[in-house]
């Protein structure tokens, strides 16, 4: 029973933060929303969008992981730099909020191909820059920190995703007109703005605390 109150710590914490990451107005999110509008080839577009997430969560996870093993001051280090990081996101998301956009998913009308859909899905996830900041870097260096406990860190963030994807592709049509509201993404930059500040004090919290107690001991 006591390990499993940790691991499930660890799998909401890990699926709090990705959801939070991911759940942004991009050229990704329209796209995968635009095929589920149309029905056109969204199972394997949404597949392939939660299979590269979580590899490259999971990758994070393991490499760093060996890494900061052997270095317990860069873990420190790194997860006060994951708190500033998530904060400042945190904080561009509440600015966002103030001025809210929506999701563009005009049809034009033109169907594609399943090859042409799945090169233009993996464009616009692999070629973002962001996408390895997020998953690989951050994800990574704050699940890589839990020990044994990060890999449910990285399957709460990866279930995060899936579910994202799942509810922008099969649920597009009763979905759409959300998505389209200001408002609504006003809403939902205030939550993950509020989500991402508390997960960053929480971080620096446990770094402070870790550091505190070791030098006690």
């Amino acid at each position: 029973m006591s390990a499993t109150v940790p691991a499930l710590a660890a799998a909401t914490q890990g699926f709090a933060l990705g959801g939070s990451l991911i759940v942004a107005i991009g050229a990704q999110n329209a796209f995968v929303l635009r095929q589920g509008l149309r029905r056109e080839h969204v199972l394997p577009v949404v597949v392939f969008c939660v299979v590269a997430d979580a590899a490259l969560m999971l990758a994070g996870v393991a490499g760093l992981a060996t890494v900061l093993g052997h270095r317990p001051e860069l873990a420190r280090a790194l997860t006060l730099g994951g708190a500033l990081f998530l904060s400042v996101y945190g904080l561009r998301a509440l600015w966002r909020a103030r001025r809210p956009g929506s999701l563009d998913v005009a049809d034009d009308g033109r169907a594609v191909t399943l090859g042409a859909a799945m090169a233009q899905c993996a464009a616009f996830t692999l070629l973002n820059p962001h996408v390895y900041l997020d998953t690989v870097l951050l994800v990574g260096s704050l699940g890589a920190r839990l020990g044994e406990m990060r890999w449910w860190f990285a399957a709460g963030a990866a279930a995060a995703s899936g579910v994202w994807f799942a509810s922008l592709g099969f649920g597009a049509r009763p979905l759409a007109p959300w998505f389209a509201r200001r408002r609504a993404w006003q809403l939902l930059d205030a939550l993950i703005g509020v989500v991402m500040l508390a997960l960053a004090a929480s971080l620096v919290s446990g770094a402070v605390g870790g550091g505190v107690a070791r030098a006690a001991g």
